[in-house]
C-alpha cells in the first residue's frame, strides 16, 4: 500500500485497482478524482454483484457528474442493468443477444456419467486427447484440492488455484501456467474471467457451473486469440436439466464427447 500511495501522490494517467483498495485510497486522501474524465467498470456484472456493490456505490458518489461512465462484460442480467439508472445519465446500450455469446471456434461437448466416475473420465480424457495447456473447473475449494492430490498421485504436473491461498501464492502458479511450467491448472470461479494464457486449448468444466452465466466465461478461457478450443462439460443424471438450461440460454448445442478422442483436436 506504501508503493500505491507514493505512485499516486507523484501523479498518474491511469488507475486500476479492486473497488476495496480504490475505496481505501478514496477515503484515505491518496486518489483524488476532481480531474477525472472517464471511470470504467470492467466485468461490470460482477462489480455491480452483491460482493462488491456498497464498495462500487461509495466509489462511485466521488465521481463527479461530468464523469464518463464505461461498463463491460460478456454477461449482463437484467437486474444488473437497472441497477446502471443509478448512476447513468441516458447511456448508449450495446448488448449482444444471448444466442450470439457462445464463442466461435470453441467446441462444446458432455459426458454424462456417475458422480464416482469422474476422476477417472478426466484421467482417460487427458490420455487421449493432445492437450497443450488445460483449466479444469470446480465449484470448490474441496474439489480443487482433491482434484489436485489425485492427478499429482497419478505422476501429473498440476497446480491449483482456489481464494484460501494467499496472493503471493497465487501469482507464483498463474506465473508458473502462463510459463507452460505446469499444463493442468485446477481452479474455482476464481479464475473464470479475464485469465488469458495463449496455449490453453481445452477447458473442463469438472463440476457443471451452478450459474449458466458464469459458463460462458469458463469455456471462453481457451480459444484466445483467434485459437480454436474445446470444453468439455462433465454432467451428473440429475444435472441434465441444468445443461439443457445453459444450451437453452445461449440457443447452442453441447454435443456428446466422442467416443473417439482423436477426433478431438
Amino acid at each position: 500500500m506504501r508503493n500505491d500511495v507514493k505512485i499516486l501522490e507523484e501523479g498518474v494517467h491511469v488507475v486500476v485497482g479492486t473497488p476495496g483498495r480504490v475505496l481505501d485510497m478514496l477515503k484515505k486522501g491518496c486518489l483524488k478524482l476532481t480531474y477525472l474524465k472517464a471511470f470504467v467498470l470492467d466485468e461490470a456484472d460482477e462489480m455491480l454483484s452483491k460482493g462488491f456493490f456498497e464498495s462500487m456505490k461509495e466509489v462511485i458518489a466521488y465521481i463527479n457528474p461530468d464523469c464518463r461512465v464505461y461498463l463491460f462484460s460478456a454477461t449482463m442480467p437484467k437486474e444488473i442493468v437497472a441497477l446502471t439508472n443509478n448512476f447513468m445519465n441516458n447511456p448508449a446500450k450495446i448488448l449482444v443477444k444471448n444466442e450470439q455469446l457462445t464463442l466461435e471456434g470453441i467446441k462444446q461437448y458432455y459426458v454424462m456419467l456417475k458422480k464416482d466416475w469422474k476422476l477417472e473420465s478426466l484421467l482417460d480424457i487427458y490420455k487421449g486427447v493432445d492437450i497443450a495447456q488445460a483449466i479444469i473447473y470446480c465449484n470448490s475449494k474441496r474439489n480443487v484440492e482433491y482434484l489436485t492430490d489425485e492427478m499429482k498421485k497419478k505422476g501429473h504436473m498440476v497446480s491449483s488455484i482456489h481464494s484460501d491461498m494467499p496472493q503471493q501464492d497465487r501469482d507464483r502458479v498463474m506465473k508458473e501456467f502462463r510459463s507452460g511450467a505446469t499444463r493442468v491448472l485446477i481452479t474455482t470461479d476464481l479464475l473464470a474471467r479475464g485469465i488469458d494464457v495463449y496455449q490453453v486449448s481445452i477447458v473442463i468444466n469438472y463440476d457443471l457451473p451452478l450459474q449458466k452465466e458464469t459458463y460462458i466465461h469458463r469455456i471462453g478461457r481457451s480459444g484466445r486469440f483467434g485459437r480454436k478450443g474445446n470444453a468439455i462439460n462433465f454432467v451428473t443424471p440429475d444435472e441434465k436439466d441444468q445443461l439443457d438450461a445453459i444450451q437453452k440460454y445461449y440457443n447452442t448445442t453441447i454435443e456428446a464427447l466422442p467416443t473417439d478422442l482423436s477426433e478431438i483436436k
